[in-house]
């Protein structure tokens, strides 16, 4: 099974036996998953479940499958999606046991907040499809604006998604290089945790 996965059909909701053949493993998304670190970090730590890297640059893509090849991680797999699009539409309905957006593009200027992810009905609408019952959105970002309007969009949806705490040492969880980046400047990583109810 290759490292990169590549959907035969771009137009049509994925079956979860195309991602990974065994659906009985936990399958958890790493979206924008920069340079590999954290979804190869959570394959090597957690060999029974799937994880699947969505990224949008080619050059993040080619170096993740390398490190998924060369640590021999059966359990891990990239694609080359842009994020919105995937959750709102390609990923499979309640398939994902978690669901991961770390360090993503804070659109800082007022007129691009409609661009972040979680101010957008498709992708929030599309997390709820996807999640299995009672599974998990986590979010860090550096960015307080970014942290707000998450924190504002998942309580107007608090039919859907309750949130969790998530104390520092609460599980097995890698650091990003985009997070590292950010600690090393002495910025403040903000995070939050949300679990699906209801269908």
């Amino acid at each position: 099974m290759p490292a990169i996965f590549t959907p035969s059909d771009h137009f049509r909701e994925l079956s979860r036996t195309e991602i990974f053949p065994d659906t009985s493993r936990p399958l958890e998304v790493d979206l924008g998953c920069g340079d590999g670190t954290f979804i190869t970090g959570m394959a090597a730590h957690h060999p029974e479940r799937d994880f699947l890297g969505v990224e949008r640059m080619l050059g993040r893509v080619v170096k993740t499958s390398r490190k998924i090849e060369q640590q021999q991680l059966h359990n891990a797999r990239i694609m080359r999606l842009e994020s919105a699009y995937t959750v709102g539409w390609l990923l499979p309905t309640a398939s994902v046991s978690r669901l991961h957006l770390l360090c993503p593009d804070p659109w800082p200027k007022k007129g691009h907040a409609p661009r972040r992810l979680v101010n957008q009905a498709e992708f929030l609408d599309g997390l709820f499809r996807i999640l299995v019952d009672g599974g998990e959105f986590l979010l860090k970002t550096d960015d307080q604006p970014y942290f707000e309007d998450a924190l504002a969009s998942f309580s107007a949806r608090e039919h859907q998604f309750t949130r969790l705490d998530w104390p520092a040492d609460a599980f097995f969880y890698p650091t990003t290089d985009f997070e590292q980046d950010w600690l090393n400047m002495g910025r403040t990583i903000h995070r939050a945790r949300w679990r699906r109810i209801g269908r």
